[in-house]
């Protein structure tokens, strides 16, 4: 089992590795092949105040007068050890430009994500649990209302209401916890709605069994069934989504700190754009793209070790287990009941 669990571990590194790479190289091809060379109108303009040995060094750094394949190999070679170039802003190397804001954008995402769980499973709960005069009907539309509504006017309603109205944090104090708290609710609420649609449907499901009915016939309450029987395997899907939803939360982060003027890599973005500061697009790009790839590797890896059935798939047929957005069926006691008898 140790064994056929290593094979496919290091099988799914070397497809994220190579993933990873693949979208370095597609991204350089973007912006070196398309008509329209930045890097060159950059350069040649004169407003920007390259002099003559600037414009020759980070022609040679990048090897800009060198073959497109040569270009790409050398950027290759860089990226690999992570030298990730230098800025044509600010002469500075942007893996420390990076390094510098990134950490902000990441506590905000990272928040996002739990404000976005702790909504969706409130609401699942709400779902199950509530009687249908207390407004349990009502929750269930409350992911398709989050989903109908874009952040950033969630945001603007915050900012008029809490900030500019109640006073409850300053938009100049944009790094404070509350405001933070608020950005984070902003970009939480959209999110939070696929993955209360997920547990919604894993709880009607898991309820619905026989183990379930079994459990109320014992007298467990409501909370205690939740608790003991069904949050586990309506949560297991949701490891699945949460990986799907990384990329969201990333751009999702990046048009919230414009809204919140928080500092970041929405505004590292902006500036980058507006100065065509093409080696930091790209390694912005770079980066999101592993991160992506990194958090559905953990998805993949973690779910054969939360889900006895997917386990035993994987120990009897190797590397063959559900990818991300092919979410087993559900969970349940009975079901690994009969799996162990049979």
């Amino acid at each position: 089992m140790k064994s056929s669990y290593l094979t496919f571990a290091l099988r799914r590194i070397a497809q994220a590795i190579l993933v990873i790479l693949l979208a370095y190289v597609a991204t350089f091809l973007v912006i070196s092949v398309l008509p329209g060379d930045p890097v060159t109108s950059m350069l040649n303009n004169p407003e920007n105040g390259f002099s003559p040995d600037q414009v020759h060094q980070i022609v040679a750094y990048y090897r800009l007068d060198q073959p497109i394949p040569v270009q790409l190999w050398h950027a290759l070679s860089r990226f690999v050890t992570g030298d990730l170039g230098l800025s044509l802003r600010t002469n500075l190397p942007v893996s420390h430009m990076i390094t510098g804001v990134a950490g902000s954008t990441f506590a905000l995402a990272g928040e996002a994500l739990g404000v976005a769980i702790v909504l969706a499973f409130a609401i699942g709960y709400g779902t199950y649990a509530l009687p249908r005069w207390a407004g349990r009907d009502v929750l269930r539309a409350f992911p398709s209302l989050f989903l109908s509504v874009p952040n950033y006017v969630i945001g603007l309603i915050f900012l008029v209401v809490f900030s500019f109205h109640l006073g409850l944090f300053s938009v100049i104090d944009a790094e404070g916890p509350t405001a933070t708290f608020f950005a984070a609710l902003t970009l939480g609420i959209p999110v939070s709605a696929q993955l209360a649609e997920v547990v919604i449907a894993n709880l009607d499901h898991e309820a619905s069994l026989e183990y379930a009915s079994v459990a109320r016939s014992r007298g467990l309450t409501q909370l205690s069934l939740f608790v003991r029987h069904l949050l586990k395997p309506s949560s297991l899907p949701v490891v699945t989504v949460i990986a799907l939803i990384v990329g969201e939360l990333l751009g999702g982060a990046v048009l919230t700190e414009q809204i919140f003027g928080r500092n970041g890599l929405g505004s590292l973005v902006q500036q980058s754009v507006t100065t065509q500061d093409t080696p930091v697009l790209q390694a912005v790009v770079s980066l999101s793209a592993a991160i992506f790839v990194v958090v559905n590797l953990a998805a993949d890896l973690v779910y054969p070790l939360l889900d006895p059935r997917v386990r035993g798939t994987r120990t009897s047929t190797g590397p063959s287990l559900p990818a991300p957005g092919r979410t087993p069926g559900p969970f349940t006691p009975s079901a690994l009941g009969s799996e162990e008898a049979a």
